[in-house]
């Protein structure tokens, strides 16, 4: 176990490069092996540990996945043969759903672990299970697993998603990519992401047209094979740096970056007082000692990020006046906003809403992270708080981020890594 000690008051001030992005590298590696010949060349992958989880559930199903440099993966799923995942490391990360997908359409049945992943509020699997069905596979859970069968292959079919889930559009992108016939997906997720796994299954032999809007075909093509690919930066870790910059009175350039990614998030710091500029793959954001108080209201792509609401709520504690922050898509959202309140935040939740009034002093306290997003919302109050800050549960923190105190450390922060 560890924590994070974050001595607070500094402004962040300078650079920083973000890596490649989460929510597309694990559909990604995930589509990979769809090819039962040849070897994918996958670049700009991070060292998450979702990731590294994912990693090690397809090499014991069989695959070769190797880092051979930098943020270089290669994946070789020429050997990928048992379809049952084992079950601890599966349970513990929400992308092991995208293995379900995979291993019906590549050996025609699954048996994954019910996954598990932060509890920020219901992200039922019953979503996937009905798209399994609908493609013609018998799909439940039993056990505590996700289990699935289609002995006769999947066929194309139209299907309604639910609430524009991301996961399930992932999922039924891989799955259908390699079935008989042509799967329409109504109401589909259309996060940046989404066209990433789309330009990657294309660049691999299949045949993904629409992604990006909210009907995607796909056009099932067995005999995909391996192919290059470089993941799209991470628009959530590039958002949660400048709204830490923008919650410190700092000046920070977030580079490696596609702005237009960004677009909802940057209006949102203009509404609040920052300067803003846009370069053609960087941003900087330069705030006032003060931020101004506005409203916010996460919305499914191109609407404001859910996974930026909680970085948002925590740079408007460094507001003047009151907030309202609304999540309209996940009910558990505001959990870490209690831990918040031990440093000093004024934050009143109704419901969906979190009502926001900004103070001009955050204490430092211990508080402890329990999901990702809500762990850097933490570790940005600790960066505006007066003295010392722990904040624990690293290992949440450490699902999405990679090298976080390196970085913030190189923008002036005063934070370290700490073995209990």
């Amino acid at each position: 176990m560890a924590h994070y000690e974050i001595q607070g008051g500094n402004r962040l001030i300078g650079s920083v490069a973000v890596n490649g992005a989460k929510n597309s590298t694990l559909p990604i590696i995930t589509a990979a092996a769809l090819a039962a010949e040849g070897t994918s060349v996958l670049q700009n992958i991070p060292s998450y540990t979702d990731i590294l989880d994912l990693i090690e559930i397809l090499r014991e199903l069989g695959a070769r996945v190797e880092f051979t440099g930098p943020k270089t993966l290669e994946v070789d799923a020429s050997g990928l043969s048992r379809h049952v995942a084992p079950y601890e490391r599966a349970a513990r990360l929400r992308g092991s759903t995208y293995i379900v997908g995979l291993l019906l359409a590549r050996l025609g049945r699954a048996e994954v672990a019910v996954p598990g992943g932060c509890d920020i509020g219901s992200r039922p699997v019953d979503f996937h299970l009905r798209g399994f069905q609908a493609l013609g596979a018998r799909a439940w859970v039993e056990h505590g697993a996700i289990l699935a069968e289609a002995p006769g292959g999947l066929s194309g079919s139209s299907f309604y998603v639910d609430r524009k889930s991301f996961g399930t559009t992932c999922n039924l992108m891989i799955a259908a990519s390699i079935s008989f016939g042509t799967t329409i997906l109504e109401d589909a997720a259309q996060e940046p992401e989404i066209v990433d796994l789309a330009n990657f299954l294309n660049a691999m032999g299949a045949r993904v047209r629409g992604a990006g809007t909210d009907v995607i075909r796909i056009e099932g093509r067995p005999g995909l094979h391996g192919a290059t690919h470089e993941v799209i930066p991470d628009r959530i870790e590039a958002g949660t740096f400048l709204l830490a910059g923008a919650a410190t009175g700092g000046r920070v350039t977030v580079g490696s970056v596609i702005p237009e990614h960004l677009r909802t998030l940057l209006v949102k710091l203009g509404e609040a007082g920052a300067k803003v500029d846009v370069d053609e793959d960087s941003i900087t954001v330069d705030a006032p000692e003060r931020l101004r108080a506005i409203d916010v209201a996460t919305q499914p792509h191109p609407g404001f990020p859910t996974d930026l609401q909680p970085q948002m709520v925590a740079a408007l504690c460094q507001a003047d006046g009151v907030s309202v922050v609304e999540e309209t898509i996940f009910e558990n959202r505001f959990a870490y906003a209690n831990e918040l309140v031990r440093l000093g935040a004024q934050i009143k939740i109704e419901r969906t809403t979190a009502i926001v009034r900004g103070t001009s002093v955050l204490t430092g306290a211990p508080v402890v992270a329990r999901d990702i997003r809500g762990g850097a919302a933490l570790i940005i109050a600790g960066l505006c708080a007066q003295g010392r800050t722990e904040v624990g549960g690293v290992r949440y923190v450490a699902r999405g981020y990679d090298r976080l105190t390196e970085k913030l450390r190189a923008l002036g922060a005063e934070v370290r890594e700490v073995e209990d």
